[in-house]
């Protein structure tokens, strides 16, 4: 089975000491035990993904920068981003399109929280760079929108005025949009100040975990994104999986294809939702599902969907042919 994964935080792990060319009991770095180091990705037949670039306003580690100073999260953004080009140009990874058969794992980088971006004018500097796609705020929020540990009481918290101007950016360059840490009040004004495919790159359904919690994906927001044509990426972090679960506890499969067949049931096709597991994005493999302690265990998401039902062709389009369609990946 041939695998897309839209959200990694690659050059995360390798700014803060991964060294992502050795395997995963041995490449050091945060969140042990590791998940993902591109010789496990390619274990698990991972072909392509979205690596990120996240900052964090006020986080800890490479990724944080003081909130609202654009220059320390510019200078953030750029170590992320120096990754990618020594990957790229060691041959470690192959560029998102147009690879012409290279056997490397194809990249595109999305920006997760767009603080790096000084001001909207200087968003073709990062395009031309690889950024295929940007989520324009993190949990904390960002100079660009609100985040979605802001309160849900708070009507007023949404895109800003130098957010709007971002987005019509983007849309001239064609940049799609992660509405994956947007709060609910960022999330509808979003979809106010823009007509293009929104996607949401790792998250899963509000209504199988927090009501409460702006994190995760209301029913409503998953039949807007549907409606653009967007793509939701199924997240694989324990508790984004199942709702009170301990951190002792690991989910089961089942419990993660929940929130596949969730999705599937409100748009009614299966063609909406498909792999973005947030391997080690702040957390080890023992808090992924039961079975998958790296891309290799992927298969057992495939092995359930079929026991559900799933079509062969159904599952290749999960797995990979749902995030092809919509990047037009080339010869997919």
């Amino acid at each position: 089975m041939q695998w897309f994964d839209a959200h990694l935080d690659l050059a995360y792990m390798a700014d803060n000491g991964r060294d992502m060319t050795r395997s995963t009991t041995d490449c050091g770095g945060p969140d042990l035990p590791a998940a993902i180091t591109f010789p496990s990705l390619a274990a698990g037949n991972v072909h392509a993904c979205l690596g990120t670039i996240f900052t964090e306003s006020d986080g800890k580690d490479t990724v944080g920068y003081p909130a609202g100073d654009a220059q320390a999260a510019h200078a953030a953004g750029v170590r992320q981003l120096e990754w990618y080009d020594r990957w790229r140009s060691s041959g470690l990874i192959a560029p998102f399109r147009n690879a012409h058969g290279q056997a490397s794992i194809r990249v595109g980088i999305l920006m997760e929280c767009a603080d790096p971006i000084r001001n909207p004018a200087e968003l073709s500097w990062w395009v031309e760079r690889g950024v295929i796609a940007i989520g324009l705020a993190w949990a904390r929020g960002s100079r660009y929108a609100s985040g979605n540990g802001a309160p849900s009481c708070d009507s007023k918290e949404g895109l800003t005025n130098l957010g709007r101007e971002l987005v019509k950016q983007m849309d001239q360059l064609g940049i799609v949009h992660d509405a994956s840490h947007l709060s609910d009040r960022a999330f509808s004004d979003l979809f106010s100040a823009t007509s293009q495919r929104v996607m949401a790159s790792h998250s899963n359904c509000r209504a199988l975990l927090d009501d409460s919690n702006q994190r995760h994906l209301t029913d409503t927001a998953i039949k807007s994104i549907d409606a653009r044509g967007g793509v939701i990426g199924l997240n694989l972090f324990a508790k984004f999986i199942r709702k009170g679960i301990m951190d002792h506890e690991r989910p089961t499969i089942a419990e993660a294809v929940n929130h596949v067949d969730h999705i599937c049931q409100l748009v009614g096709h299966q063609r909406a939702v498909a792999l973005g597991s947030d391997l080690d994005g702040g957390f080890s493999a023992h808090r992924l599902p039961q079975g998958i302690n790296d891309p290799s265990g992927f298969d057992l998401l495939a092995e359930e969907l079929l026991r559900r039902g799933w079509s062969e062709e159904g599952v290749h389009a999960f797995a990979w042919g749902n995030w092809a369609r919509f990047w037009s990946l080339e010869g997919d």
